[in-house]
């Protein structure tokens, strides 16, 4: 991995400043979206059940918020850093500006591992982030939502003790809240699904039927496993997945010759899609060295786990036969990778583009929560085809008669329609 890489937000800031030079932005206003506008760095004092205490580092950092409220994750993660949070904010703000939705990106997080920590101290984590965040969060100003080791159960205690400080009800502070205390249906799978309506649309662009492909997977939290579901249910066979073992939380492949069987899988795994590798093992699959799913010789590629998993140093062990690679996860390819994949002609949908999902169905569920007014399964489904199509389409279409990559053109497409906002406000 290359130094720039290593940092997370010197490679969101490299990237913005190379599409900033392309689109000839005055230095103001690159100084302006270089950095984010808002930064929260704080401490949650945890009370242990041993009449102990602990303290966790928290963060929440607010991009820019020229086109609406700002809107992204909160993970729990023991390896989470203030540069990554940084990085990933930034990305959420040309994310919601690709998309066309009315909001600006943020991100925030806890250093800790849920894997280690018992329910109750997660949900006084998840309480004490709010009592550092509420006055400076809410639905006109930043609405969080799941992301790595964060699921509904979380966005629950959160928005509860919102309410509680507020003495109201506020359902739209938060997204990703169980669907029957004010989420959206559909939202759950909606990341997963999105990529595979992208992937669809590429599969088109290819002449290729879904029918007749193969995928090799990295990840099997909420967003892989949605989209091997969906991916499988139209004809698709996923011949391997790489993620955890639920014993020793090592990574490791795991792959059958048949194609893997997606049900069979989640009944041996966890709630953070670690899978039992001794049980695996008893259904016939091959437990393989944690890079084999690189290596395996499919049509698709799609990395849904964390940054930076192909690099210079692994890229060239991708099999001949791989003709897209669908990014689930965000920036799971480093630049460098990237040159090498241009080179082979592989279509690649950026995660900018391929995980929008997620923020679509949340800017959704927000809408639905202000207006208390809730939508069917299906309506959700069918607006988020047709955002996930529309921006596909657009960023494709431009790719190619602008001879770039689909990274460099949603970028583009982003970054000007920020940019165009901030101008307009007067800011600079």
């Amino acid at each position: 991995m290359t130094e720039t890489a290593s940092n997370p937000f010197q490679l969101a800031q490299n990237q913005f400043d190379r599409i900033a030079a392309n689109l000839s932005l005055d230095t103001v206003l690159r100084e302006l979206l270089r950095y984010p506008l808002r930064e929260h760095s704080f401490l949650i004092p945890v009370k242990t059940e041993n009449n102990g205490s602990h303290v966790f580092r928290g963060f929440r950092v607010q991009h820019n918020d020229a086109r609406g409220p700002c809107k992204g994750g909160i993970r729990f993660h023991p390896q989470e850093t203030l540069d990554g949070v940084r990085a990933l904010a930034m990305w959420n703000t040309w994310k919601c500006a690709i998309v066309d939705i009315p909001l600006g990106g943020a991100m925030g997080g806890v250093v800790c591992d849920p894997h280690t920590i018992t329910q109750d101290m997660q949900e006084k984590i998840c309480r004490g982030w709010v009592r550092q965040m509420s006055q400076n969060a809410g639905p006109s100003i930043d609405v969080p939502e799941p992301d790595v080791m964060t699921n509904p159960r979380h966005m629950l205690w959160m928005l509860d003790e919102f309410e509680t400080i507020n003495h109201r009800h506020a359902p739209g502070f938060i997204t990703g809240k169980p669907v029957h205390l004010g989420g959206s249906l559909g939202r759950l799978e909606a990341t997963g699904y999105g990529m595979i309506y992208m992937l669809r649309e590429a599969l088109r662009i290819l002449d290729k039927n879904i029918k007749s492909t193969t995928a090799s997977v990295q990840g099997f939290g909420s967003v892989a496993r949605h989209a091997i579901s969906l991916y499988t249910e139209l004809g698709g066979t996923v011949m391997c997945i790489a993620c955890l073992d639920k014993q020793d939380q090592r990574p490791h492949t795991f792959r059958r010759k048949t194609g893997i069987d997606f049900a069979e899988l989640q009944g041996i795994s966890d709630s953070f899609g670690s899978i039992d590798k001794n049980r695996a093992r008893d259904l016939g699959y091959e437990i393989l060295e944690d890079d084999a799913w690189l290596k395996e010789p499919v049509d698709i590629m799609i990395p849904a786990a964390l940054e930076y998993q192909i690099d210079g140093g692994n890229i060239n062990h991708l099999s001949d036969r791989v003709s897209v690679i669908v990014e689930g996860a965000n920036c799971p390819i480093t630049p460098d990778a990237d040159q090498v994949i241009e080179k082979k002609d592989i279509l690649l949908i950026p995660d900018f583009v391929a995980n929008s999902g997620g923020i679509i169905s949340s800017y959704f569920e927000q809408v639905q929560s202000d207006s208390n007014y809730y939508w069917a399964r299906d309506e959700v489904l069918g607006k988020l085809d047709y955002r996930m199509t529309r921006t596909f389409r657009e960023v494709s279409e431009a790719a190619v008669r602008q001879d770039q990559s689909m990274r460099d053109v949603a970028l583009s497409i982003g970054i000007s329609r920020v940019a165009q906002a901030c101008s307009e406000r007067g800011w600079v």
